[in-house]
């Protein structure tokens, strides 16, 4: 299960996928548009920005941006910055990987099932973009 802060930055997100190319919205904006608590919404965003996901202007007319088109973004890389591993288990993780104390990874079961759910998630997740998170794509 996703974690909320990961949902509600890939509901920001799409959000700001179908405002590509109108100029920063503000956070405001965002956090009533999709329900999501400012505070927690800004902590978000200014992480996306942090790993130069988002622009951001400050001053009248400023908020945030996506800094790249929205079909160009992978969720994979979205889930990596806000949520971490992708993989459920640290010893079947491509970027945040640890062996398991407890076993032998060669002879176990659980980690060969685990990594089919990795390979599963990220044969998705690296070909959807944050386009794909647009509510009503026109």
């Amino acid at each position: 299960m996703i974690s909320k802060k990961t949902q509600y930055g890939l509901k920001a997100l799409g959000y700001l996928a179908d405002q590509y190319g109108k100029g920063p919205v503000l956070i405001a904006e965002i956090a009533e548009q999709k329900k999501i608590p400012l505070k927690f919404l800004e902590n978000i965003l200014l992480q996306l920005k942090q790993h130069h996901i988002l622009e951001s202007k400050k001053g009248k007319g400023g908020g945030y941006m996506l800094a790249a088109h929205p079909k160009k973004t992978t969720l994979a890389a979205i889930f990596r910055i806000i949520e971490g591993p992708i993989a459920m288990m640290p010893c079947v993780s491509l970027n945040f990987y640890e062996k398991c104390k407890d076993c032998n990874e060669k002879n176990c079961g659980l980690n060969r099932v685990m990594l089919l759910v990795r390979d599963a998630n990220l044969k998705v997740l690296e070909k959807r973009t944050v386009y794909d998170l647009i509510d009503n794509p026109k």
